[in-house]
């Protein structure tokens, strides 16, 4: 593992590291803030999940989140979107292949060898940062978008993994809209049975563990009726029983400025229950 920036932030570090990933088999980059308590004493960590066509620069650049990590003692760990690198697989467009991972486990060619996020996610890189950094075992999970589903998915897909969950704008339902579609069908294959446990609106159905969800989406989001479709999950966690609060931010898009907004409210929230 190496270390490829450091500058000073908020009285902590932002750091980016590549490392090579056993689970990917691939170079990868992640970013760390640690907070100036990080000098002293283990923290828990906050996990944040970007969309599609980013990388780990974009939460750490566009966010404002670092003030908010320094002032409630949270380590923030943003990984890349996808596997990288001249052997990975790839396709037309940006809705598929590298920078977007859709954070599961492939099982069809080409893509079952690389893109395997969901196990990178919960497992090679929580070992690298407590290995490597003064972390607890305390996790949340946030993340933008794909990303958004990719946290409420990791979630409800592993009870007990993480302390709090929340979402920016999240694909909901992926089994029911393009963007999930079109993955799905790539990385999965076209048996739509398979999809179900990838899905947080057809996850919260059979959850075992009733983590309450914290859901922002701005009212004039482009994607909001098309890709996002947040009703959707409030109806499924409605049928279940699952505490959902969902936002609905008058005049916010999809874009950084919303999640900047706002940033702050989850930082909180999950340094509540970390």
């Amino acid at each position: 593992m190496e270390r490829i920036e450091h500058r000073a932030c908020f009285g902590g570090w932002q750091d980016v590291y590549q490392h090579r990933s056993e689970v990917l088999d691939c170079e990868m980059k992640f970013a760390v803030y640690l907070p100036p308590q990080a000098a002293t004493q283990k923290l828990p960590v906050l996990y944040w999940l970007s969309g599609l066509t980013c990388n780990e620069q974009n939460f750490i650049t566009k966010a404002g989140a670092q003030r908010y990590a320094a002032e409630h003692g949270l380590i923030l760990v943003a990984p890349d979107t996808s596997p990288r690198g001249d052997d990975v697989a790839d396709a037309e467009g940006y809705d598929l292949g590298k920078g977007a991972g859709f954070y599961l486990n492939a099982t069809q060619e080409p893509w079952a060898r690389h893109y395997r996020m969901h196990d990178y996610i919960v497992d090679e890189l929580p070992a690298l940062i407590q290995a490597h950094f003064p972390a607890t075992d305390a996790r949340g999970i946030s993340g933008h978008s794909m990303g958004g589903h990719g946290a409420l998915v990791l979630a409800l897909r592993n009870p007990g993994r993480y302390r709090s969950v929340s979402a920016f704008s999240p694909i909901v339902a992926p089994s029911q809209v393009p963007w999930g579609e079109k993955a799905f069908s790539a990385y999965l294959g076209t048996d739509r049975s398979a999809w179900s446990q990838w899905d947080a609106s057809e996850l919260v159905a059979t959850a075992t563990e009733r983590l309450p969800l914290l859901v922002d989406q701005g009212d004039a989001d482009e994607f909001l009726g098309g890709q996002l479709q947040p009703q959707r999950l409030q109806a499924a966690c409605e049928a279940a029983g699952h505490p959902l609060q969902l936002r609905l931010q008058p005049g916010h898009d999809h874009s950084y400025y919303f999640i900047a907004s706002f940033i702050g409210d989850h930082i909180a929230h999950h340094a509540k229950a970390l």
